[in-house]
């Protein structure tokens, strides 16, 4: 499987959200904000940072073409009858 210069950049992305997950430079700081250690905040602050890549990362169809799929269709590829009203929940 070949992968694009845009998906390759995906790898060094993650690597430095893995890295930085754990909050290595606020190690030994106690200093509290809004009644919380800073550490907390630190990874408030990253999971949202991790949710908005990931985010970007699903919509820019690497996630697709990484599981070897196409991007924009759906599991069934269009093959599956359409539901009859009493199978709708």
């Amino acid at each position: 499987m070949t992968r694009s210069r845009s998906d390759l950049v995906w790898i060094p992305t993650f690597a430095v959200l893995v890295a930085f997950a754990v909050p290595w430079p606020l190690w030994g700081v106690d200093r509290v904000v809004a009644g919380l250690p800073v550490w907390i905040w630190w990874h408030v602050a990253w999971l949202g940072l991790c949710t908005a890549l990931f985010a970007l990362f699903v919509r820019s169809g690497a996630w697709e073409r990484g599981m070897g799929r196409r991007p924009g269709h759906d599991v069934a590829g269009g093959d599956a009858p359409a539901p009859a009203d009493g199978d709708r929940r």
